[in-house]
């Protein structure tokens, strides 16, 4: 799963509403069902979800690897602050792609990939032309919140143990 020895949270990144800067915190309440605490997809302000009577799953948190945000200033001259690219959770040394379909912690919270985060028009809008391309395919992971718990900047990310089917 890691790229490097210590996969960990380097940076968390919430906003009150939609479109509204995100903000750095230290730490913050990861609830199932809801989201992050204080996030506008906790409250259903954001701009992909605003349906109270089907929430998605996959907008309960979204994570990016710095090791993306660094790439795109060395391959596109794009400098994008971490919380820019409007993702909760910084990692780093986790190939986040690879946990598509998988449960993993980020500290004592368990979560589960659902699909990856590409990047879109709204994102570009809100940064600068060229983000969109520049983050295609590692735009990060929308993943559901399975186990209530709060998740703080330094938090280790390990995988679950994939289930293996027995031989008869």
């Amino acid at each position: 799963m890691s790229r490097m020895s210590n996969p960990q949270v380097v940076s968390i990144h919430i906003a009150s509403v939609a479109a509204a800067p995100t903000h750095s915190v230290p730490n913050v309440r990861a609830v199932p069902g809801r989201g992050l605490e204080g996030d506008r997809y906790f409250t259903q302000s954001g701009t992909f979800g605003k349906n109270p009577k089907k929430p998605d799953p996959s907008q309960q948190a979204t994570l990016i690897e710095i090791e993306a945000i660094e790439a795109l200033q060395r391959d596109k001259s794009i400098a994008l602050d971490p919380g820019e690219s409007r993702r909760n959770i910084v990692t780093r040394g986790v190939a986040l792609n690879h946990l598509v379909g998988r449960e993993f912690n980020i500290g004592a919270v368990r979560l589960k990939g659902i699909r990856l985060c590409e990047p879109c028009g709204h994102l570009e809008r809100l940064t600068q032309q060229g983000v969109k391309d520049g983050l295609i395919h590692r735009g990060g992971l929308r993943a559901q919140i399975l186990t209530e718990g709060v998740i703080s900047v330094g938090d280790p990310i390990s995988q679950q143990p994939q289930a293996v089917a027995a031989c008869a």
